[in-house]
C-alpha cells in the first residue's frame, strides 16, 4: 500500500479521564486539571478533523490514567495495528482496550499482537517514508525491538535501532517527522537522524520537539516563539494547540493520537 510519513486518513484518540493526575511522570509538580485537559483535548481533536480525516474519540479509561496517552500501546503502519508491550507496568493493561478499538478500525485479521519477551512504547518509535527508527529507552528494550524487528520488515520498512539519552523519557519527546526527508529534533538528537535534513530546536524550547505533521498541518505546542518562527520560516503552515496539562504528565502532542492511513 502508499506509505506516507504524515499523509494520513484516520487518527484514534482517547480522552482523559477524571483519574488524569495519577498518570505517571518523572518529576513532582502541579496536578493536571481534568476539565481543562478535556477542552485541550477536544481542540486537538477537532484540529485533526479539520485536515480531513476521520477520528475515533474513544472514552476514558478511569482504570489507567496515562490512556489518553493511546500512542503507546499500539503501531499503526501499513493497514496493520500492533499491540506492543508498555513499558512501564501499570500502563499494561491498555492493551486489551486498545486491540478491542483497533480492532474495530482495522479488522481483526489486521491486528498483529507483539509476541512477550520485551518492552516496546509507541512513544519510541518514528515512522519515516522509507524505515521505522526505534529510540531505545526505560520504556523499549533491546528485547522488545528484536521482536518487533521482523513484523515491521514483513510490511516492507527497514527498522533501525537509536539510543534514547537517559533523560529523554521517550524517543520522540525530543524529535518529530516535518516530511518525508526532514525531521525536527533536540540538539542532543540532532546526529542520530543520517540520510535525513534535520531542523535543531531551538535550546531553551526543547518540549516543543514533540509536534505532529499532520497532513498540510504543523501541529505544535502553544508558548515556543522561537521555534514557531523557525518552521515557519522553512515554510511550514503552523497550528498551535495547548499542551500545558498534558505535559503536567510527560504528555504531548503526538502521545495523543495514533496517526495512519487506510
Amino acid at each position: 500500500m502508499q506509505h506516507s510519513s504524515y499523509l494520513f486518513t484516520h487518527a484514534v484518540t482517547r480522552q482523559p479521564g477524571q483519574s488524569i493526575a495519577g498518570g505517571l511522570r518523572a518529576s513532582d509538580g502541579a496536578d493536571p486539571d481534568a476539565a481543562k485537559f478535556l477542552k485541550a483535548h477536544g481542540d486537538y481533536v477537532t484540529a485533526l478533523r479539520a485536515t480531513g480525516a476521520a477520528v475515533t474519540v474513544l472514552p476514558p479509561l478511569e482504570a489507567y490514567p496515562d490512556s489518553v496517552f493511546v500512542e503507546d500501546p499500539a503501531l499503526c503502519v501499513m493497514g496493520k495495528a500492533i499491540i506492543l508491550r508498555p513499558g512501564a507496568a501499570s500502563r499494561f493493561g491498555e492493551r486489551d482496550a486498545a486491540r478491542d478499538a483497533l480492532v474495530e478500525v482495522f479488522g481483526a485479521e489486521n491486528v498483529i499482537d507483539l509476541p512477550a519477551g520485551g518492552i516496546v512504547d509507541g512513544g519510541d518509535i518514528l515512522v519515516t517514508k522509507t524505515e521505522v527508527l526505534v529510540g531505545l529507552s526505560a520504556r523499549t528494550d533491546q528485547a522488545g525491538v528484536d521482536l518487533l524487528r521482523p513484523i515491521v520488515e514483513g510490511l516492507g520498512l527497514s527498522l533501525r535501532i537509536l539510543n534514547t539519552p537517559s533523560h529523554i523519557l521517550h524517543f520522540k519527546t525530543g524529535c518529530a517527522i516535518l516530511d518525508d526527508e526532514t525531521v525536527f529534533a533536540v540538539a542532543d538528537l540532532a546526529d542520530c537522524f543520517e540520510g535525513y535534513k534535520v531542523i535543531v530546536c531551538p535550546n531553551g524550547e526543547e518540549p516543543a520537539a514533540n509536534l505532529i505533521r499532520f497532513n498540510d498541518k504543523v501541529f505544535c505546542a502553544d508558548g515556543f516563539p522561537k521555534t514557531h518562527r523557525i518552521l515557519a520560516d522553512a515554510g511550514y503552515d503552523l497550528l498551535l494547540l495547548d499542551v500545558r496539562e498534558a505535559a503536567k504528565v510527560d504528555g504531548g502532542l503526538s502521545c495523543m493520537s495514533l496517526r495512519f492511513s487506510l
